[in-house]
């Protein structure tokens, strides 16, 4: 068996050739590939110009390229079929960079561009950070192809793991690439873990008091149809605010050798599912 969900979607074509008697269930793994953006660096406590990086991307070519088609683009929460809380996809296009007209969303990331100074003879260069591996490098290439689209030229820096974690935490970094893991598919844990004023591991350090009064909010709601509507529009702020800007949700997979078994695999997180207390080898 190999690791929960630690099969891409172009691992998995050299699985079923090379060993096509295993069993392989695929998934959406609720880790999706984020830009960090240091709202406390100039020039990027401009939100204008967050919100001209967050046009650049076009998020079917991340998808197309990584998953081979079948990751999603969301928000925040994991996107449904899949996801209980994610937003619908009709509301998920009204986000910015999320409609399908690439080409009209970074003509507007460059109107906004040039009025804050920059063109195609005054770029904007910086380095995006990055973890040194494959989840993370991969689509930060990507990343950095899309935004020389609108006058901006980075440069990958990729950081050891050892040194990557404190890296993010002192806010050492002007923009970078990071998988963001859940635990859960459940607001509380999204919300404050990543975007809570204050928190460790909000990597960007967004805060935004009026919004943290709203994660209190949809958490007390035992309504659970008022509970997902308040999560949506908090998703949808977050989203407008470039707060860390989803670039795609990943679908991967999770394979075995037929002599595994009583293994039920995890379906929301890749961290929810370790105990195999009930699996066992029939060899």
């Amino acid at each position: 068996m190999n690791t929960p969900y630690g099969v891409s979607q172009p691992t998995l074509k050299d699985f079923r050739e090379q060993a096509p008697q295993a069993i392989c269930e695929m998934t959406a793994v609720n880790v999706p590939r984020t830009m960090l953006i240091n709202p406390h660096k100039p020039p990027f406590d401009n939100p204008d110009l967050r919100r001209a990086m967050t046009l650049a991307i076009d998020r079917k070519a991340f998808v197309d390229i990584i998953t081979n088609g079948v990751g999603h683009s969301g928000g925040t929460m994991l996107p449904p079929p899949e996801g209980v809380w994610g937003m619908p996809a009709e509301m998920v296009r009204t986000l910015p960079g999320y409609d399908a007209d690439v080409a009209k969303n970074r003509a507007e990331a460059r109107e906004i561009m040039a009025r804050l100074g920059y063109g195609p003879t005054k770029r904007l260069r910086f380095k995006v950070s990055v973890r040194n591996i494959q989840p993370a490098r991969d689509p930060a290439v990507i990343l950095i192809d899309h935004l020389k689209e609108i006058y901006i030229d980075g440069e990958l820096d990729t950081v050891d793991t050892t040194n990557w974690y404190p890296k993010v935490m002192r806010r050492d970094f002007s923009v970078g690439m990071v998988v963001s893991e859940n635990g859960l598919d459940d607001p509380d844990q999204q919300f404050y873990e990543n975007y809570a004023c204050g928190s460790d591991r909000n990597y960007s350090g967004y805060c935004n008091a009026e919004l943290d009064k709203k994660f209190d909010e949809q958490s007390a709601l035992s309504d659970q149809d008022k509970r997902r509507k308040l999560v949506w529009e908090i998703d949808k702020k977050l989203q407008e605010d470039g707060a860390r800007p989803i670039i795609f949700h990943t679908t991967n997979a999770t394979c075995w050798q037929p002599q595994v078994k009583g293994l039920t695999m995890m379906v929301n997180s890749i961290y929810n599912g370790w105990r195999f207390e009930d699996v066992w080898f029939d060899k």
